[in-house]
């Protein structure tokens, strides 16, 4: 699986905020989703990030901008985020419609899942109380100790480790609104050593009560989160079940199967797999009858050296 641009959040398509001396009709403040981005290999203009926001600011009308996404804010492997997530902040009193925020819509030709430079992104929640929505790729240095947020409906991690602390803090959170919950955990060349542990409180059900959808994804231990899945409470109330772009064999599968009843489900996202056409007839045979999409069309890559195989997920470095 590759990693795009977004082509929309909160539902209103992604419009790039143009370059200075660009002659680009602007659309409606709350139409899109305002894509701010600064490249400094590429951009030969005399602006920053900051500089590029504040321009934002001053040419469109904030109090009725909805939706954010922050890509490029410079060279990602030396700064982190904590310039545009200011630019946010100070801007709180004046985007007073803002229902969802991306943070690093960046591409691996711009640079490396990995190399993304995060950072605390709790303040951006704090600072707006309306917040529907908050997307963030990267996992390098990112932190989310917990937080209580009233209306935050969808929360999304993307990133090719993703730090158990991060996975903690969301396990502590108190988000009652929370309907749409995505963690890439990655693996733990690159930071992400959670661990089912550190998922339990999510898994146990009752943290919340609203969740829907739990995405589980791009994991190197995808089988032992499989398992804890097949037993978790938290999966009578979901809607849909994401356990996709990680190491999942038919071990996983196999759990899967021999748990509860997962035939409630309306979808149930088992794509980048390393199954067998056995395990994969067995799983649409136990739940496509149902009426559950299974969708398990993508293999992963594999290697073998003599004996020894080796998996991939789908997004790392």
């Amino acid at each position: 699986m590759s990693v795009h641009h977004l082509e929309n959040l909160y539902g209103l398509p992604a419009f790039d905020f143009p370059l200075p001396d660009a002659e680009t009709e602007l659309p409606e403040p709350g139409a899109v989703a305002w894509r701010i981005s600064y490249d400094p290999y590429s951009d030969e203009s005399d602006e920053d990030f900051d500089g590029r926001f504040q321009r934002f600011l001053t040419t469109v009308d904030p109090s009725r901008v909805r939706a954010v996404i922050i890509g490029l804010w410079g060279e990602t492997y030396e700064g982190d985020a904590d310039d545009a997530i200011e630019q946010l902040l100070m801007a709180k009193d004046r985007l007073t419609s803002l229902e969802a925020v991306f943070i690093g819509d960046i591409t691996p030709e711009e640079s490396e899942i990995s190399w993304i430079q995060q950072s605390d992104v709790t303040p951006v929640l704090r600072a707006f109380p309306g917040l529907r929505e908050l997307g963030v790729r990267g996992g390098s240095e990112l932190s989310f100790p917990a937080v209580t947020h009233a209306n935050l409906r969808t929360l999304r991690f993307e990133t090719g480790g993703l730090p158990g602390a991060v996975v903690r803090g969301v396990a502590a959170s108190d988000l009652p609104a929370l309907e749409h919950l995505e963690m890439w955990l990655g693996v733990d060349e690159y930071g992400g050593d959670a661990t089912v542990a550190d998922l339990a409180p999510i898994l146990a059900g009752g943290r919340f009560p609203a969740l829907r959808h739990l995405g589980v994804q791009n994991s190197e231990i995808q089988d032992e989160i499989a398992a804890a899945v097949a037993a978790a409470p938290v999966v009578a109330q979901l809607e849909s079940l994401d356990l996709s772009m990680g190491v999942l064999t038919d071990e996983g599968a196999a759990a899967l199967l021999d748990g509860q009843p997962l035939t409630h489900l309306k979808r149930l996202d088992l794509d980048h797999n390393y199954f067998s056409a056995a395990m994969e007839e067995r799983l649409r045979t136990a739940l496509e009858p149902s009426g559950v999409k299974v969708e398990m069309s993508e293999k992963g890559d594999e290697d073998e050296d003599g004996d020894e195989v080796f998996r991939y997920t789908a997004v790392s470095e």
